[in-house]
């Protein structure tokens, strides 16, 4: 919300600084965000002062030139050449800014230069003494079509600085907030939290002619989502250009100048935070039996159309709002008016509308059209209908006064079901209690009424009723937190507890949840944190062929966009959808995530949320650095990965089957089984699915089932004493067919081993000559060890031998060589 602080001077007077203002609002919950000066940095408008045009005159020697001869104060109005087609031959009493010879302007045609400085020239043979500017010149928007022109009350001479300088204050709202999205709104914030003076006029407005409800009919068939909405009727405006003083608040505040009647609604809703639309009421299709035009606010009926102000047609469904006539829909609710009765320059008459619609279906039509809007940002936190009349009156009588309109007598106002207020019964004790402060009822009286909260004291407890605009304020909590900002957080004492703190117990899911952030993190792993939501979109690239099965998702009933409408089952598309995204600034990936996933329960009204770890890797094995090689990663440096993970984590008996899964690639993937439970999967993803989500080269990832891994772990570990005695180490190579699993031999040469043997490991795979085709051979290095004794070898050889037997027996294996 972007504050000029003239018009919020207009409605509270106050002693204290800008700077202070701002700490004031922010340390009561309306953050500054930002902080402008007028004129903007480059600028100073040293030199500019308001000229009047006195006359223009064709330039001599130049079809696209005028000469202007201006009113600056000074005893010889300076001439001044200039090609603006809005000021023409004839033109004369016109208020503009004008830049002497030494001023700084925003130079509008270069591409070089951001600024330039005015100097007297000959142009095309006459002389020029100045710069008529253009809004652009100045420095306050993009417009640089035409000159400047000024209201007519501009005092000719007075430095444009003195009439024009201002500060400008960016305030971040949460949706909470919603009644500071007007100035009004921010002036009673500003009055209460600076003991300043409010100003607030109640909008009046002079009608005259016909009644307004001989002209219109106002029919509301769903008040739950519509409970007030207003109508008047200004005949005979006419199409005048927007006053500067209107046009210069509303660039101010971020919004740009349309036309007279588009920017009285806009600075109404800025003002007074009531979005408004006009309708042309000569194109409202009247009744069938030819009376006074209806409007009807409805539900769109299916398959209605409607083409909006922004020229796009739009399919409606029977959950969202309208404006309609008899002949359908003309605009939709608190969103976008039609483009069929939009207001023209041929426009005569004018039905006004300002209404009151609920805030969570106006927030959801707005998201399903991806139709965001400044009326819709409003009436998505919050429009109580109690300010309908007020900004209906507001406008109309701008209208009025500055299109030279008559305004309709009365005002058509459907308000089925006007709200009850809301009083709320506070005990003073419970506010001393929350805030930790000792506040007498006085004062807690006096803050709540300088919120414009209305206080009554019954029975050692007071009974506030809330103003009609705050519409947050509920519950007697409300009623604490304004007490609070009122009186300054800053004021709120530190105190130390009472009581002693409560014992400390440990939280193993947690311990252990961190302590796998700790160990993935040491492997050079980056944590991602991702949103939990995805789409079946996205979800379907996890498949080669793009067809996901059909597997229940928890659905939102309200998405923050298209791209996120269901939580997650798998962290695996967040996951490869960050390594694309990243892949465009970094050649070596390595991230992994721990997160929750949501898995639907039949018959359960919440769905299951396990803890899952991903893993992702894809790019360079090592950092770039001189000394190192730019080879990839592979499956291994994975499986290592998980490998460290389980070492670190006393996970036993841990075991990789190889498998098949849709998302992985075939023949490169594994499972991940522990004590006979499957903990995840590991591989390389498929290739489909890695162009799927736009990654270049191979990606492996992983995916952990986190509390069953946790489960498995070991808690407390054993730590054996240093060998006294020395060993024997012993190798062993077999050929056995290709598909025998590592993981097999090592567990049948671990069960023939006995207590003697002590380590097994795989120094060498080797296929090739002089190994038969669809064989491969293994060699392992055995430590045979006793614990009470030095172990001699022919009881080495002795369990090796039994081994050896064991492999040949059941596994079909041929040794290939036996070295003591």
């Amino acid at each position: 919300m972007r504050v000029p602080k003239s018009w919020l001077d207009q409605h509270v007077t106050t002693s204290v600084s800008t700077e202070d203002l701002a700490h004031r609002l922010t340390l009561a919950g309306i953050e500054l965000e930002g902080h402008a000066t007028l004129p903007p940095d480059g600028l100073t408008w040293a030199d500019h002062v308001i000229g009047r045009v006195e006359r223009v005159e064709a330039h001599p020697n130049a079809d696209r030139l005028l000469v202007a001869h201006v009113d600056v104060g000074d005893a010889q109005p300076p001439q001044i050449v200039h090609g603006a087609p809005n000021l023409p031959v004839g033109s004369s009493n016109v208020k503009v800014a004008v830049a002497l010879p030494g001023a700084r302007i925003a130079h509008a045609y270069s591409e070089d230069e951001e600024f330039m400085d005015v100097r007297r020239a000959k142009l095309r043979g006459v002389e020029s003494n100045g710069v008529i500017c253009s809004e652009y010149e100045l420095g306050l928007s993009e417009h640089h079509d035409g000159v400047l022109i000024l209201d007519d009350d501009a005092p000719v001479g007075t430095p444009l600085a003195d009439y024009l300088s201002d500060e400008i204050l960016e305030f971040e709202l949460t949706p909470n907030l919603g009644r500071c999205l007007s100035m009004i709104g921010m002036a009673r914030e500003a009055a209460a939290l600076t003991d300043g003076t409010l100003t607030i006029e109640e909008p009046s407005w002079t009608t005259e002619g016909p009644s307004a409800h001989d002209l219109a009919d106002v029919r509301i068939d769903d008040p739950e989502l519509c409970p007030r909405y207003t109508a008047s009727v200004i005949q005979n405006v006419g199409h005048r250009e927007t006053p500067f003083w209107m046009r210069y608040r509303l660039m101010q505040s971020g919004v740009r100048p349309l036309s007279l009647m588009v920017d009285i609604t806009n600075y109404v809703m800025l003002e007074w935070g009531q979005p408004l639309h006009a309708f042309d009421y000569d194109k409202l299709v009247e009744r069938a039996d030819g009376d006074e035009p209806t409007i009807i606010v409805r539900r769109a009926r299916s398959g209605e159309r409607l083409t909006t102000l922004d020229g796009v047609e739009r399919e409606l469904t029977n959950d969202m709002l309208v404006i309609a006539d008899e002949a359908g829909p003309i605009a939709i609710a608190g969103v976008m008016g039609g483009a069929e009765t939009e207001v023209t320059e041929d426009t005569q008459n004018v039905l006004l509308e300002s209404a009151s619609f609920e805030a969570i279906s106006n927030r959801r039509t707005s998201g399903a059209l991806g139709l965001p809007s400044e009326a819709s940002h409003r009436f998505s936190r919050g429009v109580p209908p109690q300010s309908a009349e007020r900004g209906n009156r507001r406008a109309a009588e701008l209208m009025r006064t500055l299109a030279g309109g008559t305004i309709a007598e009365g005002l058509v106002d459907a308000y089925p079901a006007p709200p009850d207020p809301t009083i709320i019964e506070l005990d003073p004790r419970d506010v001393n209690r929350l805030l930790g402060m000792d506040l007498g009822d006085d004062e807690i009286i006096r803050s709540l009424e300088k919120l414009e909260f209305k206080c009554e004291r019954r029975d050692g407890k007071l009974s506030v009723e809330a103003p009609y605009y705050r519409l947050d304020v509920e519950i007697p909590a409300d009623l604490i937190e304004e007490v609070g900002r009122a009186v300054g957080y800053d004021r709120l004492p530190s105190t130390r507890m009472r009581e002693a703190l409560p014992p400390q117990r440990r939280h193993p899911k947690l311990e252990g949840e961190q302590r796998v952030r700790d160990i993935l993190a040491g492997c050079g792993l980056t944590e991602t944190i991702a949103y939990r939501l995805t789409s079946p979109e996205r979800v379907a690239k996890l498949y080669p062929d793009g067809n996901a099965p059909d597997e229940p998702h928890i659905e939102l009933a309200n998405p923050i966009s298209s791209e996120r409408t269901h939580m997650r089952r798998t962290l695996l598309d967040g996951l490869l959808a960050t390594v694309a995204e990243n892949q465009r600034h970094h050649s070596r990936i390595a991230l992994y995530e721990v997160g929750r996933v949501y898995l639907p329960v039949q018959g359960a009204e919440l769905p299951e949320e396990p803890r899952r770890i991903g893993v992702a890797l894809t790019g360079r094995r090592h950092p770039e650095a001189w000394a190192e090689g730019d080879d990839a990663v592979d499956f291994y440096d994975l499986k290592g990965i998980v490998e460290e993970l389980l070492a670190h984590l006393n996970v036993p008996n841990a075991q990789f089957r190889p498998a098949d899964a849709a998302s992985f690639h075939p023949g490169r993937t594994a499972d991940l089984i522990v004590a006979d439970t499957p903990i995840g999967r590991l591989g390389e993803v498929h290739p489909r699915v890695a162009n799927a989500f736009e990654i270049d080269g191979r990606a492996y990832v992983a995916e952990l089932d986190l509390d069953r891994l946790l489960e498995q772990a070991v808690a407390q570990e054993v730590y054996d004493p240093i060998p006294r005695y020395p060993g024997i180490r012993q190798d062993l190579a077999i050929v056995v067919d290709a598909d025998t699993p590592s993981d097999r031999i090592e567990e049948l040469i671990h069960g023939h081993g006995g207590e003697l043997l002590k380590d097994v490991r795989l120094f060498d795979v080797y296929t090739g000559e002089s190994i038969p085709e669809g064989k491969r051979s293994l060699a392992y290095s055995l430590l045979y060890r006793a614990e009470d004794r030095t172990l001699t070898d022919e009881e080495a050889q002795s369990v090796h031998e039994r081994i050896q037997d064991a492999l040949e027996r059941e596994l079909g294996a041929q040794v290939r060589g036996l070295t003591n």
